[in-house]
């Protein structure tokens, strides 16, 4: 996943760098003894708190001389986040995310790109709201 992981790592290092986008850790079961620490039965592990995918985005927006609307469009999530949107990058994508439709319609591609990467995106630490989901 070369472009999806470059794509995460740019809005996961925002959240850290800007220092926005963080919240409480998602892992239910902290430790009693070690704040921050979550209990795993025989060990405790640290951590890290989720990074708030709308909070990061909407921050690159508010910098963004371009009104970009990356909530809808993954060209214009790609921009926000300085990747390379061309056709062959987002057919990258899709290969990268497993796209089994037909990349050359790319209106279908990028729907299902964009909503491929929010999925993603939440299944790696990042809290996206369920709207951005379907």
């Amino acid at each position: 996943m070369g472009l999806f992981n470059n794509l995460m790592s740019k809005i996961f290092n925002h959240a850290t760098t800007a220092g926005i986008g963080k919240s409480e850790p998602t892992t239910p079961a902290f430790s009693p003894t070690t704040p921050g620490v979550a209990s795993t039965g025989t060990a405790a592990v640290a951590t890290a708190p989720a990074v708030d995918i709308v909070a990061v985005l909407s921050d690159l927006a508010a910098k963004n001389p371009e009104k970009l609307d990356w909530k809808h469009s993954i060209v214009d999530l790609m921009k926000l986040v300085g990747m390379d949107s061309s056709f062959a990058a987002r057919k990258e994508l899709a290969q990268d995310l497993n796209y089994t439709g037909n990349t050359n319609d790319s209106a279908a591609m990028n729907i299902w790109l964009q909503k491929q990467v929010m999925l993603k995106l939440s299944q790696n630490g990042g809290k996206v709201p369920a709207e951005l989901l379907k």
